[in-house]
């Protein structure tokens, strides 16, 4: 591969926001876990990072279904469908590895953007995680962490985030939204594509996804937390829930704060918030803006975060990333680096935008879910150069 179409290839890979042909629907299912889906074997030679804290990592996919609602872009699906993976802490690593993704939706990630032959979905879909499917939870009760993807992106592009933030003791719910990720397996055999790339253009449109979204990470908060009796509910204090996400994700995260109080703390990575007026709603609850220096500081144009920042009444934090870029806070840099396809243009390197991602947003979380005080928020530190504070 030419130094030119290597890195034609690293842009294409970390800048998807993806567009696919809806491939049809099946009648909603009703809410249980769902089975692992066929997954290949760890043998790509790619791997997440490891997860930092003590804890082992279990997972379970689920499979939820708001029937009050009737899905906003395929109406004639039915029923509003979420697919969830939900890590926790495990007592030991019993079960079967938990892989990256389907193969199916690893091709249809690659195929999106031109990729066929450059990258190997088998290889993506088999990308080593620091999950067990169905491994025993540790006992005690963890504060919950919800995470929301970006824009077609799917939720498995979380998924490091997700394993650290487990490791450390916390109860993670990373969701699907049906039909707003390039590509998600759901139960029945049916994998549903992003049918709201072809509807959501403007801002306004935007926003109104971001509404959507706010409604159902609501649900799974109600759907998580209220059964009763079962391993899950024992293992979730729902006095300490948590939200984050990315780009229209951390949008999200934000609205459901603003209908939900519930969540007692949000983190946004590098994504406008498109509601009006933004950042508006959460009373004094905290909220941290954790995002890229070119798109995010207080003189970038087209940002709502000075908007926003004006709205946050409780404790906050603007931060903004040098070198970094838009997927700087998700797994796709990390994995591009070991596949060749590091975009120079990015001076942040995969490995830098993830551990920032990891130590910010642990110690957001260990501050106002669990009280741990965090001098990392306090101020600039050498350990993070790359993070600027913001005050506008």
């Amino acid at each position: 591969m030419t130094t030119r179409s290597r890195r034609a290839a690293a842009a294409a890979l970390c800048t998807l926001a993806l567009s696919a042909p809806l491939l049809g629907a099946a009648p909603a299912f009703p809410a249980h876990d769902v089975q692992n889906p066929a997954r290949v074997p760890h043998t790509s030679g790619l791997e997440l990072p490891r997860p930092t804290g003590p804890h082992l990592v279990g997972r379970r996919p689920l499979h939820l279904v708001d029937r009050h609602r009737t899905d906003p872009w395929v109406p004639t699906a039915g029923n509003r469908e979420l697919m969830v993976s939900v890590s926790y802490p495990a007592r030991s690593a019993g079960g079967s590895p938990a892989a990256y993704m389907t193969v199916d939706e690893a091709r249809l990630l690659v195929e999106a953007r031109g990729l066929s032959g450059i990258v190997n979905a088998s290889a993506v879909a088999g990308a080593r995680t620091y999950g067990h499917v169905s491994a025993p939870p540790a006992p005690g009760r963890f504060p919950l962490v919800l995470l929301s993807p970006g824009f077609s992106m799917p939720r498995s592009t979380l998924t490091s985030l997700a394993d650290d933030l487990d490791s450390r003791g916390y109860v993670v719910a990373s969701v699907d939204h049906a039909y707003e990720s390039v590509a998600t397996d759901f139960p029945g055999g049916r994998l549903l594509t992003c049918a709201a790339c072809e509807q959501v253009g403007t801002r306004p449109e935007r926003a109104a996804v971001v509404r959507g979204r706010a409604k159902d990470l609501s649900f799974v908060i109600d759907e998580l937390t209220s059964r009763q009796g079962t391993w899950l509910s024992r293992m979730i204090d729902p006095r300490r829930i948590g939200i984050a996400g990315h780009s229209i994700g951390g949008a999200a995260a934000a609205a459901t704060m603003a209908i939900d109080g519930r969540v007692r703390a949000g983190a946004d990575l590098d994504g406008d918030f498109y509601a009006c007026p933004a950042g508006a709603g959460l009373g004094r609850r905290p909220f941290m803006m954790l995002g890229a220096e070119s798109t995010h500081s207080p003189k970038s144009v087209g940002t709502d975060w000075p908007d926003a920042w004006s709205h946050l009444n409780g404790w906050k934090r603007w931060l903004t990333a040098t070198g970094a870029e838009h997927y700087s806070f998700t797994d796709l840099p990390y994995l591009a680096g070991q596949l060749g396809l590091s975009d120079p243009a990015v001076p942040l390197s995969g490995e830098r935008g993830w551990n920032m991602t990891r130590d910010y947003v642990a110690a957001f979380f260990d501050l106002h879910l669990r009280g741990i005080p965090q001098p990392l928020l306090d101020g600039p530190t050498t350990s993070h150069p790359e993070i600027a504070f913001r005050q506008p």
